[in-house]
């Protein structure tokens, strides 16, 4: 008999888990991947664009692109969800599975920061990014920030990145000179779990001429009077705003009761919430482990390996460790590397690997990599 897996969002997540269970499973599986998007986007991608080191139709890889035995993708948007029957009903028509994996990720809700415009002056968004980078076209120096207005957000590497990459495109152009770059980070460092990444990207700062601003957020983003207010009070001027918006699980996941502080709570060794056969992984839980591709990717397999041992008789799985890495961009062409285990022990630990262009390299690698496997093809960088 075939076995019917639903799985919400092809992300990171969406796709491993898919691509997981159609290899090992092949016939004896049926897998509807449904999404509203047309391609796939690595995140650090919308910094190449922003920066102009890529286009937009080089960081897509799209969709159409995947087929495999016992996939089904469809590109859908969401209108209910009803985690008990675990059925979901779409803008085309309505799905049912046996098993139910909520992969959605976050939200972007650019309404809560005043000034701030979806689209425009946030860089999460390949839409964003290509805003911004008609806008840094445009700019010939002046009072930057690269701001968060609030916390979680993905990738807690990526506003450092931002900061030190804009610090190479104002150096490439002869405008840093005459330009400054603040960052603003709701942490007191800015990558708390590892404190030698931290430390290395502080040093990198201070050679840089950048600010660091800890512990604050952006509460407000004043175009006309060019400055930010932060959510102390203080304002900062502001020729240019580089923001990451507040980040929320999507409505839908909301309003079906599946949320509790806002996030989907599971069982961390499991990923299992508390409808049975429904799993959720990524960023739209409540995990205490980052928001980043590499994390949901991990949880995924664990979530696959449930899953065919429930088909196939087998042990169930080792339980989630919450481990994964984060490549971390200095600028310059290096990359560092910090690999972070947050679940297996008593605390996190972490180790550092600093910036090289070997590991720009392996970055890069991983793309490419995870391209070929999700979508069957090698070609095209990421």
């Amino acid at each position: 008999m075939t076995m019917r897996v639903l799985v919400l969002g092809a992300g990171f997540g969406g796709l491993e888990l898919t691509t997981t269970l159609c290899e090992r499973l092949g016939e004896e599986v049926e897998v509807t991947l449904l999404d509203r998007n047309d391609a796939f986007v690595f995140g650090f991608s919308k910094l190449d664009a922003m920066f102009g080191l890529a286009s937009d139709e080089e960081v897509r890889h799209p969709y159409r692109d995947l087929g495999r035995p016992g996939l089904r993708f469809r590109r859908e948007t969401i209108t209910s969800l009803d985690p008990a029957r675990r059925r979901v009903t779409t803008d085309r028509g309505v799905h049912e599975g046996e098993i139910l994996v909520i992969a959605l990720g976050a939200d972007y809700e650019a309404a809560a920061t005043p000034g701030l415009v979806a689209g425009k002056n946030e860089f999460y968004t390949l839409e964003g990014a290509t805003a911004l980078r008609e806008a840094l076209a445009k700019f010939r120096g002046g009072d930057t920030v690269v701001g968060v207005c609030a916390a979680p957000f993905k990738c807690p590497p990526a506003p450092s990145e931002a900061a030190l990459l804009l610090h190479d495109h104002l150096t490439a152009r002869r405008l840093r000179e005459g330009s400054t770059i603040t960052l603003v980070l709701p942490f007191e460092t800015p990558i708390p779990v590892s404190p030698a990444t931290s430390e290395a990207l502080l040093t990198t700062f201070r050679e840089r001429g950048i600010r660091f601003v800890a512990g604050r957020s952006v509460a407000r983003v004043d175009a006309p009077r060019r400055a930010v207010e932060l959510d102390d009070g203080r304002s900062l001027p502001c020729d240019l705003f580089l923001g990451v918006p507040k980040h929320v699980a999507p409505r839908v996941v909301v309003e079906s009761g599946l949320t509790e502080d806002g996030w989907v709570p599971v069982d961390p060794g499991t990923l299992a919430t508390r409808f049975p056969g429904v799993y959720a992984i990524g960023d739209v839980t409540g995990l205490e482990v980052p928001m980043a591709g590499l994390f949901a990717e991990s949880a995924a397999r664990t979530v696959a390996q449930a899953i065919l041992a429930g088909a196939t008789g087998g042990a169930r799985p080792p339980k989630y460790s919450g481990a994964g890495a984060c490549y971390v961009e200095f600028g310059g062409g290096r990359v560092g590397r910090t690999d972070v285990d947050f679940l297996s022990g008593p605390e996190p630990t972490a180790s550092f690997v600093g910036p090289t262009r070997a590991l720009a390299a392996e970055k890069r690698a991983g793309a490419v990599a995870r391209r070929a496997r999700w979508f069957g093809t090698g070609a095209a960088s990421p």
